[in-house]
């Protein structure tokens, strides 16, 4: 599976005892790194499903403790459902693992023959039943664990601060916190409610991975693919329930008969009227799937929240809160009044255009600046529209972190391109979360199951920071790492372009 430039290759498996077997795979990506800078690093999120014959859709392969084996010059943690408390093979089960360099290094990286034990025989299947089986990895960044400041003392709209001031909230622990106006409480002018945040919401000062880049459309394709028909149909725009085999709204996503808003992800105009459908991005409109100009690695919109979390549930993932969002951009350097995740108060208007447009190397042709922060929206953006994952990365001419847009750890594009979802500390529905992951499983509806997650069922449940390509000049504020003006209230009910996803796990 493919996502922007990590690689997953010659899967398999092999050493078959009649009850364990190991699923073997390749792996690589680009740009990896460990060590230098902030002394952190990036790692693949690797989780394995499988099928059995028919037409049942795949489910979750919940891996062994122990017994996987990492090749030379990489290491392997393993990724429990809850993060340092001790396995159990039902009730805190692995549910993927994080693979990574073992050693300081840059460039690409590259792990070959990865090996990881399954036991299916405790699942009472055969060898024999298992008709298929996919291994999925997405760019994870590392998060050091440590103290930050929330707010900046600048202009943001409904920053955080301490409650009887202005200044910066410092966080200095996981351990509760009062949302209140109390002195020395977190507080906000706006966006907020009076509550509580319990030990176990994520507040950004532990350990996490986050994504690297925002979900591409081939992720979300590789996702709705894994899925029974009914699971798909309630995860696309466009009508797909059982019993219909003419399409005239092919371009799921964005509900149209052609592309739209460079929003790629498609099926064929006639399928078949029962069964589990195959999505693929067409971004040339040839009806032609997997060619180089389809668009697999630009950014997914037209999502809603329920679509979101039922991705980062069946990846074993989790949304962050809008404090580890905070973190992720600032990480544990003074606050700056203003300033944008990579660390400074400009960023350029462009407008951009683009060069290699839907490739994998799809870049910024003019536009780009070395000097000044560079970020996709409102009159920077390419017609209204999200760019690939990581593009302004891959710029010939990038002189680091404030060209590149890049947050203090290197996670990219948390400033527009699409709204980051995050877990409001604002409001009841978010103050309740506890942080807990996917279970890499969904409902036979396709809905996400995991404990403490809003229901979605309202059109208030979540916050959106970081701005999008749709955020005008007008609204630049949004893009700053501090402004909450919809810290609380993410209508994302219906299917809107400029919203995508993110995923983020604590650190095991």
């Amino acid at each position: 599976m493919q996502a922007n430039n990590i690689q997953v290759n010659n899967t398999t498996l092999t050493g078959n005892t009649g009850t364990e077997v190991m699923v073997q795979f390749d792996l690589s990506w680009e740009n990896s790194w460990r060590g230098s800078g902030v002394n952190n690093w990036d790692a693949a999120w690797v989780f394995v499903k499988y099928r059995l014959p028919g037409d049942g859709g795949f489910d979750h392969v919940r891996l062994e403790a122990t017994g996987h084996v990492a090749p030379g010059g990489s290491t392997l943690d393993l990724g429990l459902l809850a993060p340092g408390v001790a396995y159990d093979a039902t009730t805190n089960p692995v549910v993927g693992v994080f693979i990574r360099r073992d050693a300081d290094g840059t460039g690409t990286f590259s792990a070959s023959g990865v090996q990881l034990l399954w036991n299916y025989g405790a699942l009472g299947i055969t060898y024999a039943d298992i008709a298929e089986v996919r291994v999925y990895a997405i760019e994870m960044v590392y998060v050091n664990a440590g103290a930050f400041q929330l707010g900046t003392g600048g202009a943001e709209t409904n920053a955080f601060h301490k409650s009887t001031t202005t200044e910066p909230f410092p966080i200095t622990s996981e351990n509760t916190l009062s949302v209140s106006v109390n002195q020395n409480a977190l507080w906000a002018d706006g966006e907020i409610v009076t509550g509580t945040l319990s030990a176990a919401f994520p507040k950004g000062f532990a350990a996490s991975y986050m994504m690297k880049y925002e979900m591409s459309q081939q992720q979300y394709v590789d996702f709705l693919n894994s899925l029974t028909r009914p699971q798909q149909v309630a995860h696309v725009g466009t009508d797909l329930s059982i019993g219909t085999s003419t399409v005239n709204e092919p371009y799921v996503m964005s509900v149209t008969a052609a592309l739209s808003g460079r929003n790629s992800i498609r099926c064929d105009a006639t399928i078949d009227p029962n069964g589990s459908i195959t999505f693929y991005c067409d971004a040339n409109g040839n009806g032609i799937s997997g060619e180089a100009d389809d668009g697999q690695w630009v950014a997914c919109g037209n999502l809603t929240l329920s679509d979101v979390a039922a991705y980062l549930d069946w990846s074993g993932l989790r949304f962050m809160t809008e404090l580890e969002y905070e973190k992720a951009c600032r990480g544990p350097l003074p606050p700056l009044p203003n300033e944008f995740p990579w660390r400074a108060p400009s960023v350029t208007g462009g407008p951009f255009t683009l060069d290699n447009a839907f490739t994998t190397s799809e870049g910024i042709a003019t536009g780009y600046s070395t000097t000044v922060g560079n970020a996709m929206y409102g009159s920077s953006s390419i017609g209204a529209s999200p760019v690939r994952v990581g593009a302004f990365a891959a710029h010939p001419s990038n002189t680091g972190r404030i060209s590149s847009g890049a947050g203090y750890y290197g996670v990219m594009e948390l400033a527009g391109n699409m709204y980051e979802l995050t877990i409001s500390a604002g409001n009841t529905t978010g103050q309740a979360y506890t942080g807990t992951h996917g279970d890499g499983e969904l409902t036979e509806a396709g809905a996400h199951d995991a404990v403490s997650w809003p229901a979605f069922t309202d059109a208030d449940q979540m916050g959106l920071r970081g701005g999008a390509y749709t955020t005008q000049a007008a609204d630049l504020g949004r893009l700053r790492v501090s402004d909450r003006a919809l810290g609380a209230t993410a209508n994302l009910v219906t299917r809107i372009s400029g919203f995508g996803g993110r995923g983020v796990r604590t650190a095991p």
